[in-house]
């Protein structure tokens, strides 16, 4: 099987957990033996380009011609079975689905956020959801608000590439939903079901995990749709050394917030931005992982690095959370069974759970409010243990890359030609 990868790589000073996903993809495709044909652009080569190139920058994201170019020169050479899609901005565009058909080639897209309908990807303003721009022929609140690099201009040449892709989205042969959530989410745009297939991403297997640690660790962007405000607040209403220690990593805006923090407070460590074996020994420190986003995350990889690890994970119930932890969607029999809401206590039974709170097989998930959190703090404390060996059972049945290559292998023999 040949199949021809095609993603706009993000900036590297900007750490992207998609570049990372797409790697590890193509060297697990790699290993199952299918030939992969890399058609990778990086917004990192546009400060290079030349003055001609530049210039067609303003409508890259509808048609970018030097990328359709390329594309077909490399679909008429090597012939390839599949396109499969990641992310089409600022220099491929969605024209390459329209290149790829033009060759007779099916086209798979993962979907990664929410640009089909959201010109920034996250349906997230000024410190909340927003989907103002959701039904709309042209996204204009977009432009108004400046939703896309806080520019005026490059909003409305974003909204106006969604408008005018509209129907190149919907000539997809198959999208790759990373969740439930995303499922529905493309059911809302118009996808039929038959066109859905459900598919996580996964991470290498650690190995067997180490004995739990001692608190909880925040990994993300220090910025303020992934929630560090909410849990330093949630934190804040216990006294220190009650919950253990808090370790937070990740670098971005909000850095000052966990600085001021870690100074007040003797049981809250930065640990800055981490390299591949500084997150494992985060992670294997710590008892839980904490996602505590305050948007419509579509699949933090930290969850899954969590549950290789044997960590579950407290998180709020927005996005793919919900099914990242079990608590939402298919569940596997890891002993908790579905999602419940009482908890193990010492010496036997179950007490009831705060409200809001609620167990999934493999974490917890809690409405994104500060109360609802400080409330789930000491009940995922207590309840690491019990949960450590169906969190690491969830990734080995859903997220390990064994399972996932053979789901999207699959996935490709399935399709039709166009």
């Amino acid at each position: 099987m040949r199949i021809v990868v095609a993603h706009n790589r993000y900036r590297e000073a900007q750490p992207s957990g998609e570049n990372t996903i797409v790697d590890s993809e193509i060297a697990q495709l790699t290993d199952a033996g299918v030939e992969v044909l890399p058609f990778i652009r990086s917004s990192d080569e546009i400060p290079s380009m030349s003055k001609a190139a530049k210039a067609l920058l303003p409508i890259s994201p509808i048609w970018a011609p030097r990328a359709q170019e390329d594309l077909s020169r490399l679909l008429t050479a090597h012939r390839p079975d599949v396109l499969h899609l990641h992310n089409p901005y600022p220099l491929i565009s969605p024209w390459v689905v329209r290149t790829a058909h033009r060759h007779g080639v099916p086209v798979v897209q993962t979907v990664h956020n929410y640009r089909q309908v959201c010109s920034s990807g996250i349906y997230f303003r000024d410190g909340m959801i927003c989907q103002d721009c959701k039904g709309r022929a042209l996204g204009v609140p977009a432009v108004v608000h400046r939703c896309y690099r806080n520019s005026r201009a490059q909003s409305a040449l974003m909204a106006t590439t969604l408008a005018v892709h509209r129907g190149t989205w919907r000539s997809v042969d198959r999208f790759i939903a990373l969740t439930s959530a995303i499922a529905d989410h493309l059911r809302d745009y118009g996808i039929p079901d038959e066109r859905i297939v459900v598919k996580p991403n996964s991470v290498p297997d650690p190995g067997r995990p180490a004995p739990l640690g001692d608190g909880f660790l925040y990994m993300a962007r220090l910025t303020p749709e992934k929630g560090l405000d909410l849990l330093l607040e949630a934190w804040r209403r216990h006294p220190v050394g009650a919950l253990g220690t808090l370790r937070v990593a990740g670098d971005g805006e909000l850095r000052p917030l966990v600085e001021a923090a870690a100074a007040d407070r003797a049981d809250v460590v930065y640990l800055g931005q981490l390299d591949r074996a500084g997150v494992r020994a985060a992670v294997e420190a710590s008892a839980v992982v904490i996602a505590a986003s305050m948007w419509h995350d579509v699949l933090p990889t930290v969850i899954i690095e969590a549950l290789a690890s044997g960590r579950p994970v407290l998180g709020t119930a927005l996005g793919g959370i919900p099914y990242l932890v079990g608590a939402d969607g298919p569940r596997e029999p890891a002993g908790t069974g579905s999602a419940e809401t009482a908890s193990a206590v010492p010496g036997g039974g179950v007490a009831p759970l705060p409200a809001g709170v609620v167990t999934g097989t493999a974490g917890w998930v809690v409405p994104p409010e500060p109360a609802a959190m400080a409330a789930a703090l000491p009940v995922a404390r207590a309840g690491a243990a019990a949960l450590s060996q169906p969190a690491r059972l969830r990734y080995e049945q859903t997220f390990h890359p064994d399972v996932v290559t053979k789901r999207l292998l699959d996935i490709y023999a399935t399709l039709p030609r166009p």
